[in-house]
């Protein structure tokens, strides 16, 4: 090997080396990066305005990724958390979710009342209503006079159930129909006032409080208003 093919060797050794280098300090440069950065995580932006109590849906914000150690710990990062929520105030188009912009959409809306009821397992629709559901409450009366006929009346039509409870064992010996309901499940409904004090009526008054569960989509309203009211006679 002569002088010239040595210098050549050495030279291409040195940019090696030289390459090397340059891409050790690359690696070192991305790692610094990357320990001030640290990792992405999800996070979502309004792709445009929101109007105060306003539902939230998942259309409207877009997914983004962004630093983790830049994110506060209120962002949201995962749209189940917006289920069932509604906005507290404005949202601007490009801010960023963040937890303390939202809250559970409230169970009353405005004019309405919660009542909860024992209803005797036997008489309702037993697991058939849950929360969210829609009923037609009815009650039966005895007849005011010793000849005048029992009654029975549809109280409220399309009350919605807010809640469910457990089967309670409950000792019911002032039942007028002379029988202790061995069960009960205590539900709780969002009425207007008036509607609360027919049921909170029916149920120190009436011998029974039944439920009827009502198809979705429909009100359970009668046509007839007439028709809220029943004795035997009317299918003879």
């Amino acid at each position: 090997m002569n002088s010239r093919q040595r210098r050549g060797v050495i030279l291409l050794l040195l940019s090696v080396l030289c390459a090397l280098g340059a891409f050790a300090g690359v690696l070192t440069v991305i790692s610094d990066v990357n320990a001030k950065v640290g990792p992405e995580v999800t996070a979502y932006r309004l792709n445009g305005n929101v109007k105060p109590y306003t539902p939230l849906r998942a259309d409207q914000f877009e997914k983004i990724s962004m630093p983790k150690r830049w994110l506060s710990a209120t962002a949201v990062t995962d749209l189940r958390q917006i289920e069932g929520r509604i906005a507290v105030t404005e949202l601007r188009k490009g801010s960023l979710l963040q937890t303390d912009m939202i809250v559970e959409r409230p169970e009353l809306e405005p004019g309405e009342q919660e009542i909860a009821i024992m209803i005797d397992a036997a008489t309702g629709v037993a697991g058939k209503i849950n929360a969210g559901a829609t009923v037609n409450i009815y009650a039966t009366f005895a007849g005011e006079k010793k000849d005048d006929p029992s009654q029975s009346r549809m109280i409220v039509a399309g009350a919605r159930v807010l809640s469910v409870g457990q089967l309670t064992p409950i000792d019911n010996r002032n039942d007028r129909s002379g029988r202790a309901a061995a069960e009960a499940v205590p539900i709780s409904f969002a009425l207007s006032t008036l509607d609360t004090q027919r049921v909170a009526y029916a149920e120190s008054f009436a011998e029974h409080v039944r439920l009827a569960l009502v198809a979705p989509a429909t009100g359970g309203a009668p046509a007839d208003q007439r028709d809220r009211t029943y004795t035997l006679d009317k299918d003879k």
